[in-house]
């Protein structure tokens, strides 16, 4: 399967000069300007043709299309040992927040046990963009029964200037904020987070429907 002609199948100029700001880092000569669903229908295409292994070898990658059907192929191994390790071998790769944010292997949820470990690994990287994704695992696979107060404290360690990872930890304790309230209002009653995350967090807590007017008026307080 030749991904960059399915690519160019199926560009839309306008679509990348919009994604384009979305990604200011990422130069425009390395942007299709192709729509999600157009690449997940790319990929699941070349996941059913057996074909991906081959993809999945060929890196770095030029476009930023190709990544995210990078990690769009990831998302459907079904053995856990094979993901892992396609993951692994993509976060280095990873440059934007879109290609860190759009998928997550559905295996995932099956595996907490073994997943752990490496998610507290990929949250300490000092590539933004794998701490990014190790956060985000962390805040879709542990903020239900599995949670435990520990990974509040572990994703309020992190320090960082960069925006990205900023907006990484205000979501995460958002998200918190709407899942587990109990064990995640003390961070913003202590001032536990830096100003701008606390404030951030709370400003995400405030149009999230999963926050309840109680809870938000609260908060409200606390800015």
């Amino acid at each position: 399967m030749d991904i960059r002609n399915e690519l160019l199948k199926v560009k839309d100029e306008k679509y990348k000069e919009f994604q384009s700001k979305l990604v200011p880092n990422i130069s425009k000569e390395n942007i299709f300007g192709v729509r999600t669903p157009e690449l997940r229908r790319i990929a699941k295409e070349l996941f059913v043709s057996k074909e991906y292994k081959t993809f999945l070898n060929e890196l770095p990658h030029k476009y930023y299309e190709e990544n995210l059907i990078h990690f769009f192929v990831i998302s459907m191994i079904k053995d856990f040992d094979e993901c892992i390790k396609e993951v692994e071998k993509l976060l280095p790769y990873v440059d934007c927040w879109p290609v860190s944010d759009q998928a997550t292997p559905k295996v995932f949820k099956k595996h907490h046990d073994k997943l752990l470990s490496y998610i507290k690994k990929w949250i300490k990287s000092k590539h933004i963009y794998t701490s990014r994704f190790g956060i985000r695992m962390l805040m879709n696979e542990y903020l239900g029964d599995d949670f435990k107060p520990e990974y509040l404290k572990l994703v309020a360690s992190i320090k960082s200037d960069d925006y990205y990872l900023k907006m990484m930890v205000a979501w995460y304790f958002a998200t918190a904020l709407a899942k587990r309230y109990d064990e995640t209002i003390i961070y913003f009653e202590e001032h536990r987070l830096d100003d701008w995350i606390h404030k951030k967090a709370i400003q995400k807590a405030l149009e999230s429907y999963r926050v309840s007017n109680e809870h938000k008026e609260y908060l409200r307080n606390l800015k």
